[in-house]
């Protein structure tokens, strides 16, 4: 018989599923009946109808804010606005002639004035053409004053003796002389030319200003054809800034300026902490741009400390007016309800009202409020995030700031 028949095969005995199907099964049942009272019992201790744990309106515990009080005087109506340092002018200085760069009289960053010369040309060849020119004039002079001499003789000879001079020998002569004469102005024309280009071989600057980088250096060949020229002229005294506004603001500037009234402008660094010059309100664009729905404005400073710089970014204040008797309250104070802006009003027993109101031109940070409260009010600036009406609030003394109208 054989051995390997007598070898049985054991396998393990597969675990079956019903063994532990319904210890798991109680298990899971026992976990979400569990977590479904506990879900139920907290539900029901922060219900709006429990009284467990809740406190009534208004007698909760005292919310600690900051709170300033609303003001009615005097308040300048200011509007800012991003704007951009340009110059009164700029000028390119080029040569008008072409010829070889012999002298460069300025350096880099200089103050010049108008008429300063910059820059030389060679100018012999053109004191050469000038000189050719004058001959020329001289020769022609001489020959038209002899024409003009012989037509004198034949005028003379013709009225004393008959036929000694024909009629159309005058008449040549005559027109001998207005051609002469035609000639000379040419000459002087080009006498005048000679002299005009002699004189550009003095490049000079044409305003008041600043230079710029050298384009060109001394031996150089110049032509009035140079796109960069020999250097550019910047005028800074005074200077201007190029600032936009949205439409919406427009009316009462429009009305201020075309009345004649002075708008006072100062411009400030990007951080809006330092003024750097105070100017005024020169010109308003004639259109508004489409795009962005803003006008440009243009204000002129003195800037003779030279702090406001071509293409600088600094930020402006337009001063439109002054109002009298307006009432203000401080920006931090102001919320965003359902239907606009709101205030929490402090009542005397230090509960909170939310107060809707409606808000007119602002400066820095107060704004002036139209409707919805009047001065002597309270109102929260700190704070108000946690509020609601009825709420009790405490007032620490460190949290009262007296406010007032805006100023730099």
């Amino acid at each position: 018989m054989n051995r390997e028949s007598n070898i049985e095969t054991i396998h393990p005995a597969p675990l079956r599923w019903s063994s532990y199907r319904w210890p798991l099964a109680f298990a899971l049942i026992a976990i979400l009946v569990g977590g479904g009272l506990w879900r139920y019992y907290a539900s029901s201790k922060n219900a709006p109808g429990s009284t467990a744990g809740a406190h009534p309106v208004g007698r909760g515990p005292a919310t600690p804010v900051a709170y300033e009080e609303v003001h009615a005087g005097d308040f300048p109506v200011i509007l800012t606005g991003l704007g951009t340092v340009t110059p009164s002018a700029t000028s390119v200085v080029k040569s008008q002639i072409s010829g070889q760069l012999v002298e460069v009289n300025f350096v880099e960053g200089q103050a010049v004035k108008a008429g300063d010369i910059l820059a030389k040309v060679d100018s012999r060849t053109y004191e050469l053409t000038l000189k050719q020119n004058e001959g020329q004039l001289r020769r022609d002079l001489a020959t038209l004053h002899n024409a003009q001499r012989d037509l004198e003789r034949y005028r003379t000879l013709r009225s004393k003796v008959q036929d000694a001079v024909s009629a159309q020998q005058v008449d040549s002569q005559e027109a001998l002389i207005a051609q002469t004469r035609a000639t000379v102005e040419i000459d002087q024309a080009m006498v005048d030319t000679a002299r005009l280009n002699l004189g550009y071989c003095n490049i000079v600057s044409l305003i008041d200003g600043r230079t710029g980088l050298r384009q060109v250096d001394q031996g150089n060949f110049v032509t009035p054809n140079d796109p960069n020229g020999i250097v550019v002229v910047t005028r800074l005294k005074p200077i201007t800034v190029i600032f936009t506004l949205p439409e919406s603001r427009l009316q009462p500037v429009l009305r201020r300026f075309r009345s004649g009234a002075k708008l006072p402008v100062a411009a400030f660094d990007n951080a809006s902490s330092t003024k750097l010059a105070l100017g005024e309100l020169k010109a308003i664009d004639n259109q508004i741009d489409p795009a962005t729905g803003t006008v440009k404005l243009r204000a002129e400073f003195a800037n003779e400390d030279e702090r406001l710089f071509p293409s600088q970014f600094v930020n402006v204040e337009l001063y439109v007016e002054m109002l009298h008797d307006a009432v203000t309250a401080p920006l931090a104070a102001m919320q965003r309800g359902p239907e606009g802006s709101l205030v929490y009003l402090i009542k005397p027993d230090n509960t909170v009202a939310s107060r809707p109101v409606k808000l007119g031109a602002s400066a820095h940070d107060r704004v002036i409020v139209e409707t919805g409260l009047q001065s002597g009010d309270r109102v929260v600036t700190e704070g108000a995030t946690r509020l609601r009406d009825g709420a009790s609030v405490t007032l620490p003394a460190a949290a009262a700031r007296p406010g007032g109208p805006p100023g730099r």
